[in-house]
């Protein structure tokens, strides 16, 4: 359950990990926060199909609204769609903002800002499996989990206890949870999928450089960069003579770029001598291919540019030699005194 620990803001501005299989996935955040200066909680909402935002409802608005241009036909597709989810954020900002109340009220405390949030969703692999979660956490740490295979509360602290024996107690929320996280939220997700495939399912290759930096200390460092690609979903390692080499490597998150596209990186400290033992490997669902790539060095280059250009030349200056020595002939015969031969003059 330690997982659950700040993965709001994870999901916000990380969403993805390096993985091998593409899947889609559907994240809802709700969260309720309160402090001093407010008569009652706020509460905000918003919900992710892969990794773009889809809709979005708050304590001001009370409206469920489209966050990406083709949610905005949901209507055309399912009627009153924004209307029924919209009483959705309205039942769930009554529900957060009580318990959040309670919570205040048990723990007596008057001052301090306090939140309260839900993460729920579900991902569906690329084999087809599917699965369901429904998180609770309280002023960032681990609260109340629910169980599918149960359909029973999970108390992550004493202070939780209390609110589980009352969750366990109210059949029909355990039943709805369970309903959605099995049911709902999966149909839900494949019908986005398919209303959002232009841009979900799109496929964007990505651009993979190598640089090499030297260190005092004799070693070096190669950084492979991965860039421009969607899905977010990708794998990218080193490899030893063929082999996954971890040791001594590190890695960046995959983060957005601007266009919608995804960049990642991920380094290794190797000796100068061993630098042709190893490769960038990249697999990404837009490759038909793995993409293996090697530090090639630049400077290796210029002997063979060198070479080139010297051919070059080397043509060049012989055509204009030859040009030359067919002008200087040409102006030898015009300059050429004319001379009478006494046999025709005879």
């Amino acid at each position: 359950m330690g997982a659950f620990r700040g993965l709001f803001f994870f999901f916000l501005f990380f969403p993805g990990t390096l993985a091998g299989s593409f899947s889609h996935s559907m994240r809802g955040f709700y969260t309720a926060t309160w402090d001093p200066s407010q008569a009652q909680p706020q509460v905000a909402i918003v919900i992710y199909v892969d990794d773009q935002l889809a809709t979005q409802y708050n304590s001001s608005t009370r409206q469920a609204l489209p966050q990406v241009y083709w949610m905005e036909k949901m209507d055309e597709h399912i009627p009153s769609f924004w209307e029924v989810n919209t009483l959705k954020g309205q039942r769930l900002e009554l529900r957060l903002k009580k318990t959040l109340e309670n919570l205040k009220e048990r723990s007596n405390q008057s001052t301090g800002f306090l939140t309260f949030q839900l993460m729920t969703g579900c991902e569906i692999r690329k084999n087809g499996h599917k699965e369901g979660y429904h998180q609770y956490s309280y002023n960032g740490r681990d609260f109340l989990s629910f169980d599918p295979k149960t359909q029973t509360w999970t108390a992550a602290d004493l202070e939780a206890q209390i609110t589980q024996r009352q969750w366990d107690g109210d059949v029909d929320y355990s039943r709805h949870v369970m309903y959605y996280v099995e049911e709902e939220c999966p149909e839900d997700l494949q019908r986005f999928v398919e209303y959002g495939k232009e841009s979900l399912l799109r496929r964007e290759t990505p651009v993979v450089t190598i640089s090499r930096k030297a260190y005092y200390d004799g070693l070096e460092t190669l950084l492979c960069r991965v860039h421009g690609f969607y899905p977010k979903e990708i794998d990218v390692n080193w490899k030893r003579d063929g082999e996954v080499w971890v040791q001594d490597t590190f890695s960046g998150g995959i983060l957005p770029n601007a266009d919608g596209t995804y960049h990642t990186w991920i380094s290794i400290e190797v000796e100068p001598k061993e630098r042709d033992r190893y490769r960038c490997h990249v697999e990404h669902d837009s490759l038909e291919e793995p993409l293996v790539l090697a530090w090639e060095d630049r400077g290796s280059v210029w002997p063979l540019v060198g070479g080139v250009l010297g051919a070059v030349v080397g043509v060049l200056l012989v055509a204009a030699g030859i040009i030359l020595y067919k002008k200087k002939g040409q102006e030898a015969t015009e300059e050429e005194p004319q001379v009478e031969d006494p046999l025709m003059n005879g």
